[in-house]
């Protein structure tokens, strides 16, 4: 009997091995992985330039502390400020630590210009994660039960509506930052449009605000840019990334520019762990890989291969309401709940999950073919079919 806290539901199945995009299990089962570990392995499993890089900074140093210099966090800090246009990067160990940060510098930012009690604007149906200010930020009820009080200081509307944010900037002069997910993952793949994008940061510059965008799931090359929001051609005030950034390592990063650079000073904010050198090295090389092996170009093509291929194979299925998604960021929605898809997948060797109960999500790895995709789309499509025929 395990002593692991009940914290997951967890599916049966246990994997010893992978391989690309094949992941296999202690049954000697093979599996196409159409989740990545959610978002997070950029690379597949055992790339071998990674897992070199993995071995070569673990037989050097895995970690010092950030009392001391770390060259790599440096390197690392550089090269995403060059690729983001962005300053400064604070190192964590998670998305919602990334995105506890951002919250933090948003509250001393509002503070140092006098506002007593600043309120951050989120979205409805958002994930930012599960401690407690990260969870009060979220747009989901379901994860905010049984742990109230909730952090206060949020003001929440309805995602990808420039008037009800304005609305709420008229009402609230306590103002000092909007919150927001460029493409909400596990509120089921909605994409912002790229003019609404543009709203909120022309919004955010007239008013004052941070502009802050979590792209824990979307950034990293998922949709076919280095980070999502530039495919509307903004740079953020503040932006948090995590999950596909160190292909499995864990690590997480809270980015600043303009406005909100230099507003953290020592003592403000740390961690212990947080961008230790183990971490960075997965991270350059992730990095590393994904542009020399053209992977940015790779997730939009092949992403948009998967959209059209479920699109040519459910067509007519009346109850199919979207197929959408960017890059390698897909959501199928349907008309019904469809969480036993989930299972049903995993028995015709594809790892896949549902998210907001009727949304079928697709996650791959980067390094996913034309070919891995047509036979993700040969494997599941039916399955679909076979649900909204029962």
């Amino acid at each position: 009997m395990s002593h692991l806290m009940n914290t997951y539901g967890r599916q049966s199945v246990a994997f010893t091995h992978g391989e690309g995009v094949w992941l296999f299990d202690d049954a000697g089962n093979r599996y196409l992985d159409a989740l990545s570990g959610i978002a997070v392995s950029t690379l597949g499993h055992n790339h071998p330039r990674l897992v070199q890089a993995i071995s070569r900074q673990a037989g050097a140093v895995i970690h010092t502390s950030n009392l001391y210099r770390i060259p790599l966090q440096e390197q690392l800090s550089d090269r995403l400020a060059d690729l983001a246009v962005m300053d400064e990067v604070f190192f964590a160990n998670s998305g919602c630590e990334a995105n506890e940060a951002a919250i933090k510098l948003a509250r001393l930012f509002g503070h140092r210009k006098g506002v007593e009690k600043p309120v951050i604007v989120v979205m409805e149906h958002s994930f930012h994660g599960r401690t407690l200010a990260t969870l009060s930020a979220t747009g989901n009820r379901k994860v905010q039960v049984g742990f109230e009080p909730l952090v206060s200081g949020f003001v929440r509307v309805p995602f990808d509506d420039l008037g009800a944010l304005e609305k709420a900037a008229a009402n609230n002069p306590n103002v000092v930052a909007v919150m927001l997910e460029p493409i909400q993952g596990e509120g089921g793949i909605h994409v912002a449009h790229l003019e609404y994008l543009r709203a909120v940061r022309a919004l955010c510059d007239s008013k004052g605000w941070l502009l802050m965008l979590d792209e824990i799931q979307c950034g990293v090359a998922r949709t076919g840019k280095w980070f999502a929001h530039q495919h509307a051609g903004i740079v953020p005030d503040v932006m948090t990334l995590a999950k596909g950034l160190g292909s499995g390592v864990p690590i997480g990063a809270c980015l600043a520019a303009g406005k909100a650079t230099g507003v953290f000073q020592p003592g403000n904010h740390g961690s212990t762990f947080g961008g230790n050198p183990l971490a960075c090295a997965a991270a350059l090389e992730t990095l590393a890989v994904i542009e020399a092996d053209q992977l940015l170009t790779g997730a939009e093509r092949v992403g948009a291969s998967i959209r059209e291929g479920f699109a040519k194979a459910l067509e007519g299925q009346s109850g199919v309401v979207s197929i959408r998604g960017s890059g390698l960021m897909i959501g199928i929605e349907l008309d019904r709940a469809c969480g036993d898809l989930v299972g049903k997948a995993r028995e015709a060797g594809v790892l896949l999950n549902v998210t907001a109960e009727r949304v079928i999500r697709i996650l791959p790895p980067l390094i996913f073919t034309e070919t891995d995709g047509e036979e993700l789309v040969r494997r599941v499509a039916p399955l679909v079919t076979a649900l909204l025929a029962g």
